[in-house]
Parts: structure tokens; C-alpha cells; sequence
């Protein structure tokens, strides 16, 4: 949806445990995903904390916010005004 919306986005994902697919790694209890979980959650901190801290640096028009500029292949003219206007269809 955020695509969709022309938001840029990224997904941070952390794993908490392997053994559900790895069949090398040992089982794991609750205790140790909710550990790793908990660890995940202060890298996570970090690091958002260091994007908001580098804002600057990335903040600014991307090609994503216009990522759907040329999605409409209508012709413009039989787009009904009235469709444009309320901002439906970009111009």
C-alpha cells in the first residue's frame, strides 16, 4: 500500500531462532526467542534512532514518491474532469 501510496518504505526483519527449518541448530526454548527478540528490539532501536539522527541525509524528493507518474496509460483527455479534479488521476 505505501507503494501504492508513493511512501517510501523500508522492512526491517530480525530472526529469532533457526530451528523451526535449519535442522543443524539445536531447539530452542521461549526463553532463548524471547532473549534474541528482546536483543532484536534494541538493534531496531539503534537503528532507527540513527536514521532519524541522519534525516538530512536522505529526507528529500526519491524517485518512489513518483513512482506511479506514468502507471496511467489513459489517454488524459477522456479522463473525466471531474475524476482529475478531486486528485484521483495525477497531473
Amino acid at each position: 500500500m505505501a507503494a501504492e501510496a508513493e511512501i517510501a518504505y523500508a522492512c526491517m526483519a530480525h530472526v529469532t531462532d533457526y530451528d523451526v527449518w535449519h535442522e543443524s541448530e539445536e531447539p530452542v526454548t521461549v526463553e532463548m526467542v524471547i532473549r534474541t527478540l528482546q536483543h532484536n528490539t534494541q538493534i531496531a532501536q539503534q537503528a532507527i534512532s540513527h536514521v532519524v539522527a541522519h534525516m538530512s541525509e536522505w529526507a528529500g524528493e526519491r524517485p518512489v514518491h513518483h513512482a506511479l507518474r506514468d502507471a496511467i496509460i489513459t489517454h488524459r483527455p477522456s479522463i473525466p474532469h471531474c475524476t482529475a479534479k478531486i486528485g484521483l488521476i495525477g497531473g
